[in-house]
């Protein structure tokens, strides 16, 4: 089933395209089915990039899922016409009476900040605390992740000496794992961040569990069983030449930034890169679909109840 989400959404025409099955709102309410109802907390600058970047993966699965894109309620992105935020955002304020089978926390540019001193941060614990409540499972993308897993566990994020920029090989540590049905043993992830999450920080009665890490970067993937919640720490949903933009953007503010690592084809940034993540992103957010469709209650108002804590565990 295709990934139902507004028609004028700028999303919608370039995943139609790209031969990804979008169904229209009309379409959609004629089929006597409950759609997944997915919401993304977007918090990323270039907003239409990554609903494009999420509603193509979420698509991907052959479950019918209704998209809701949801905005802190008082902030105000600078990168994006706030028309578009009008027509297609709905601020947080506004749903949390809701429930949602799934949510994903896009990552943010505040990662080197403290994470109380960003302006938001008030209304992000609220929103995590939500979730347990409002929320069947969650999916956690690099500084929401960290913000996450700082907010429920007091992890703390440790600020690199030079940014991990770059395709790195990463290794699959839970074959047996529903999220990782189908991964290979190892595989490529693009990294892009000032920080890190270090597995020694994490306390050991949260119970969670690392499902995939890189040698060289790190943790990626965590399963934390008790908030039905996934933190990756990298961005296994970038497009092809998201990396490659935000060296050419570093290159032109004169930051005079390395090559991203194992990225460009020969280490030529005027060579295109190759895309050696897509299908293991693609797999990952299917699987994340597929084990909420296994677990959440055929009705929406039960989750966060007993029912759902019985059926989730």
């Amino acid at each position: 089933m295709p990934i139902r989400i507004p028609n004028d959404l700028p999303a919608f025409a370039a995943l139609e395209a790209e031969g990804v099955m979008v169904m229209r709102e009309a379409d959609a309410v004629r089929q006597d089915i409950r759609p997944l109802q997915i919401g993304l907390l977007n918090l990323m600058p270039n907003k239409i990039r990554t609903e494009t970047q999420i509603a193509r993966l979420l698509g991907a699965s052959p479950l019918q899922v209704e998209l809701t894109l949801i905005k802190m309620t008082d902030h105000v992105p600078k990168n994006v016409p706030q028309e578009h935020m009008i027509s297609f955002y709905e601020p947080w304020s506004d749903l949390r009476e809701r429930k949602f089978d799934g949510l994903v926390v896009t990552g943010a540019p505040v990662e080197r900040l403290p994470f109380e001193e960003v302006s938001y941060w008030s209304e992000l614990c609220q929103i995590f605390d939500w979730t347990q409540t409002h929320v069947h499972s969650s999916f956690m993308i690099c500084w929401g992740a960290q913000a996450a897993l700082h907010h429920f566990h007091d992890v703390p994020k440790h600020e690199l000496p030079k940014k991990a920029f770059g395709v790195y090989r990463h290794r699959n540590l839970a074959p047996a794992s529903g999220y990782l049905r189908g991964f290979s043993d190892d595989f490529s992830i693009p990294v892009s961040r000032w920080t890190e999450t270090r597995v020694a920080d994490v306390p050991p009665s949260a119970g969670i569990r690392v499902l995939m890490d890189s040698p060289e970067m790190g943790p990626c993937l965590m399963e934390d069983r008790a908030k039905r919640s996934l933190y990756m720490f990298n961005h296994i949903e970038y497009d092809s030449d998201s990396l490659g933009e935000e060296y050419q953007r570093d290159v032109g503010r004169g930051m005079e930034p390395e090559l991203p690592h194992s990225y460009f084809t020969d280490d030529d940034p005027t060579h295109p890169p190759l895309n050696r993540w897509r299908s293991h992103a693609h797999l990952l957010f299917a699987n994340w679909i597929n084990e909420i469709y296994q677990t959440t209650p055929f009705d929406v108002c039960d989750i966060g109840t007993p029912v759902d804590n019985r059926q989730a565990g």
